[in-house]
């Protein structure tokens, strides 16, 4: 479908109706995402506009920075649906930092989850977290399966692009932001995120929407050559309906 651009697409032309985003920062006042109220209805409505069906909010869980317990992220989204008006489908999780924190959670079987036992798992972008592997192995242990928000993004992995196989080996998932794709977070990037579709590592797609600054980016070109890859990507979503 394709060959038909005669010129790259426009990210938001490729969210198609009844998109399931896994990934999404609307939950209001509880980490670096919507302010308020007024700012999370604003932001559904658009995302609803583009084609979403359903938005699973996960603020981020990170000790330290943003304290969010199961308590306050469910009294956040009880808010949102208590004024929601649109005819759309939201849910709740939570972006865990990979951390002992998480450890403890999966061993008390309380991490909330995307669906089933999916659970969106984030780490610094600037170093691997200490025993990241024995905490992969514990989430495994405990039944949960680890999908790594915006493994482009990590720049510690650049150089060793063989980490990212072996944590596809070791059972993790992949989410790759939809922005990544529209030279957003740099060329750099972009071309991680090429190469992770190229090489068939890519599972999911998120919005990772933050903010109004991110749902305009999403009017922005695709930079990325593996287009293909990248819709199945975006209809592998659907199992998260």
């Amino acid at each position: 479908m394709f060959n038909l651009f005669k010129k790259k697409p426009i990210l938001a032309d490729l969210i198609p109706e009844g998109f399931v985003d896994i990934h999404s920062h609307i939950l209001p006042g509880i980490d670096d995402g919507a302010k308020n109220i007024e700012e999370s209805l604003e932001l559904i409505s658009q995302m609803k506009e583009m084609g979403f069906s359903k938005i699973i909010g996960t603020p981020h869980t990170y000790q330290g920075l943003y304290n969010n317990t199961n308590e306050s992220i469910e009294d956040s989204f009880d808010i949102v649906k208590k004024h929601l008006k649109e005819d759309i489908i939201i849910d709740y999780s939570s972006e865990y930092m990979i951390d002992s924190t998480l450890l403890r959670r999966a061993e008390d079987k309380s991490l909330l989850t995307l669906k089933g036992n999916y659970v969106l798992v984030e780490m610094s972008f600037i170093s691997a977290p200490i025993d990241l592997y024995k905490i992969i192995f514990q989430l495994k242990v405990n039944d949960y399966i680890p999908v790594i928000a915006h493994p482009e993004r990590y720049m510690f992995l650049f150089n060793s692009f063989d980490e990212y196989h072996k944590l596809k080996r070791v059972g993790c998932k992949f989410q790759i932001n939809l922005l990544s794709t529209t030279n957003f977070y740099g060329n750099d990037v972009c071309k991680i995120c090429d190469k992770l579709l190229k090489s068939n590592l890519v599972n999911f797609v998120g919005s990772d929407i933050h903010s109004q600054k991110h749902i305009n980016k999403m009017k922005n070109n695709v930079e990325i050559k593996n287009l293909g890859k990248l819709q199945i990507a975006i209809n592998s979503n659907k199992i998260f309906k």
